[in-house]
């Protein structure tokens, strides 16, 4: 039997969708199986927290789940009428189209209520009933999510959905796969499934909008000379010419390199902030800077303020 979905979440009956989706997010962190390999445990409270929030995220699940409609795993509790809520009427009488009809009631009525107990009200085949829109967590890379992807979700049921990321997906975004929620039935439409990203940091891009930011480590000569250099970008590696004499913090800009263009938004710039690294300094480089005399000296903290 499903946990109840409120103790799931560690959440209130009375939790507000913000509260919900909050406490699922910090579940689906901790125990996510891309972060937890191997781990059958961690494996099923992700399921579980994956469980309860497609019900208390969706306000009418929620609603029939806090009358008692329907239980933690989404299936009817509701009692359909029986046929002996009328056949145990006054003695003598029946329920037929002809004859005396239960006080109260007309074939008209038994009709419609025998025909929703055998699917749909006298029309077989037809249903306008809807699958519930279920919500599943995905965590991709950076990469993928900036230049477009496919990947496969393994959903908790062991189903699989092959999910295509848009070129431009942020965290957080919501991806809807129509046809591919909970099952309708017999002639009604399955729901949708709502698959929310989150993107994985990247060891040294960093997204603003349509732009990224790189702090791109350079030589103390390709600094002073300047020089042609490889610089790495999400579509992959570009030449950049170094100008002679820059220093830590210049910044410089690749345009078209940043996030591809997509939904109507142009393609971004990838704006590179320069890191001076000296490395190992050799024992002539050294010997230079002892005997070196500069013809205009500078002092990089002479506009700092000092104590008194």
């Amino acid at each position: 039997m499903a946990e109840d979905p409120y103790k799931t979440l560690g959440v209130s009956r009375d939790a507000s969708q913000d509260d919900i989706r909050r406490a699922y997010h910090k579940a689906a962190k901790k125990h996510h199986p891309d972060l937890n390999p191997g781990n059958t445990k961690a494996e099923e409270r992700f399921k579980a927290a994956s469980a309860a929030n497609a019900l208390l995220s969706d306000p009418d699940k929620r609603g029939q789940f806090d009358r008692g409609e329907i239980d933690a795993a989404g299936t009817e509790q509701a009692r359909h009428p029986s046929y002996r809520d009328y056949a145990d009427g006054e003695a003598g009488r029946r329920y037929g189209q002809s004859g005396p009809q239960p006080s109260g009631w007309s074939a008209e009525d038994l009709g419609s209520i025998f025909g929703s107990m055998f699917n749909g009200g006298g029309r077989p085949g037809k249903s306008n009933m809807r699958g519930s829109d279920d919500r599943y967590s995905f965590t991709t890379d950076f990469l993928d999510a900036v230049n477009g992807a496919t990947r496969r979700l393994t959903l908790p049921d062991g189903r699989t959905l092959d999910v295509k990321i848009p070129a431009g997906t942020s965290d957080g975004q919501v991806l809807r796969l129509r046809g591919q929620g909970g099952a309708a039935g017999k002639g009604g439409v399955d729901g949708d499934a709502l698959v929310e990203i989150h993107v994985r940091p990247h060891p040294y891009f960093k997204r603003d909008g349509q732009h990224i930011r790189l702090e791109l480590p350079v030589s103390l000569s390709e600094a002073v000379l300047g020089g042609s250099i490889e610089v790495p970008t999400p579509g992959g590696s570009v030449r950049m010419q170094i100008p002679a004499g820059s220093d830590s913090g210049t910044k410089l800009r690749l345009r078209g390199r940043g996030v591809p263009m997509h939904g109507g938004h142009p393609a971004g710039d990838l704006y590179a902030s320069l890191r001076v690294v000296l490395g190992k300094p050799d024992a002539a480089l050294e010997a230079f800077l002892r005997d070196w005399k500069p013809e205009h000296p500078h002092d990089p903290r002479r506009e700092m303020e000092t104590s008194p």
